[in-house]
């Protein structure tokens, strides 16, 4: 058991990206967040599933090049094997959980970013 609060952890790049609450050894949970226009690089899992639900803002998140708008209280499942990019094209914050099961230390492939018109 063990507790941790979010404000002792910062974001991966300084103002956004993932904050992880916890990385392993069964699964990631992460509170992630971007500014307008910044994204996530395309990728997909061979083995973790990964689970979002949007906190704050609204994004869109491209599965399988499939553009699904999500907004607050809004939740998305995407199995392994799926091409998932992330992108905030609103003009405010946008912050959501993230979690990753069963975790896996190497299991991000990255892939180019798909064309959004």
């Amino acid at each position: 058991m063990f507790i941790v609060d979010e404000k002792d952890k910062e974001y991966r790049f300084q103002d956004h990206g993932p904050k992880y609450l916890m990385k392993g050894p069964r699964m990631n949970f992460a509170i992630v967040q971007f500014q307008p226009g910044q994204d996530f690089r395309a990728h997909y899992h061979n083995i973790m599933e990964e689970n979002f639900y949007i906190l704050e803002g609204e994004v869109d998140i491209v599965v399988d090049n499939v553009v699904h708008h999500l907004t607050k209280g809004q939740f998305i499942h995407i199995e392994p094997k799926e091409v998932h990019y992330v992108i905030n094209r609103s003009n405010a914050v946008m912050r959501m959980v993230s979690t990753l099961a069963p975790y896996q230390d190497n299991d991000k492939i990255e892939v180019d970013n798909p064309v959004l018109e």
